[in-house]
């Protein structure tokens, strides 16, 4: 390791300038060169935490993309009417290039060079994938994650070490849908739920740059923002003491978590 040399702009983080960048990586900010993947509760906000995560962060003097495997010009306009700032990214509706090759598509609009890119959905993308091209499913995931991991390099016009933001579906079950290769290539699992009143959080259940178990509550009540608020002294306090009588450090089991998501 002493051998090896880095870029320096490899570890500047991204800034949202939001609370939510503390929840990202220790440093304060979205990790260059990281895939994020979110998962969540049926309504919780899922493309609505993101994108306002991407807009924040071109707010912010960053390049950003957003591919949208579901959404179309229709259904994003709806978003944009509460959440104006959305309407400032770079966004690709792969539904519009179906009759096209969307691996082209996407390869020439990556090639351009973003720091950060946003996937809703992975599966999404992967099927679309996988039925224009006709392949099998694992073969549409690798080429996708590889197309990830290729970026996360820097290997694009601009030499952006670019982060990716996917959100993925889960079965009925709670299991994640993905492989083994997009497990390993996943720096973080991001999780969007609801308290059993119905409040909204987010938290990492598996993540190499930061925290995990730490959940930080969001509102999306108010129009043209994510409003973010912190996990309350006093839930603080009475998870603590639930760690200290369960003998449990409060980041053990993030791994196995994880792998419950994966059905593993």
């Amino acid at each position: 390791m002493r051998d090896l040399t880095f870029d320096p702009n490899l570890f500047e983080t991204m800034k949202t300038g939001k609370e939510i960048d503390d929840l990202l990586s220790a440093d304060g900010g979205f990790p260059r060169s990281t895939n994020f993947v979110l998962v969540g509760d049926p309504g919780v906000g899922k493309s609505t935490v993101s994108m306002d995560i991407l807009s924040d962060l071109k707010a912010n003097g960053h390049s950003v993309l957003f591919i949208s495997g579901e959404m179309d010009r229709v259904d994003l306009y709806g978003y944009v009417k509460r959440y104006p700032k959305f309407g400032d990214l770079d966004i690709l509706f792969l539904g519009e290039y179906i009759d096209d090759n969307p691996m082209d598509v996407i390869e020439q609009m990556l090639d351009r060079g973003y720091d950060a890119v946003l996937i809703d959905s992975f599966v999404e993308v992967q099927d679309t994938v996988k039925e224009a091209a006709r392949m099998s499913s694992n073969s549409a995931e690798k080429w996708l994650v590889d197309l990830m991991r290729k970026h996360n390099a820097g290997n694009n016009a601009r030499k952006c070490y670019t982060s990716f933001l996917c959100i993925q579906q889960v079965t009925k079950e709670g299991v994640f849908v993905g492989s083994n290769k997009l497990k390993h290539n996943t720096t973080g699992m991001l999780e969007l739920r609801f308290t059993p009143d119905e409040k909204r959080y987010a938290m990492f259940t598996k993540n190499r740059r930061g925290n995990v178990n730490v959940k930080l509550f969001y509102d999306l009540a108010s129009t043209g923002d994510v409003k973010y608020m912190n996990e309350s002294y006093e839930a603080k306090i009475e998870r603590a003491a639930k760690d200290v009588v369960e003998k449990k450090p409060r980041n053990d089991g993030h791994s196995s978590s994880f792998d419950i998501l994966f059905g593993m």
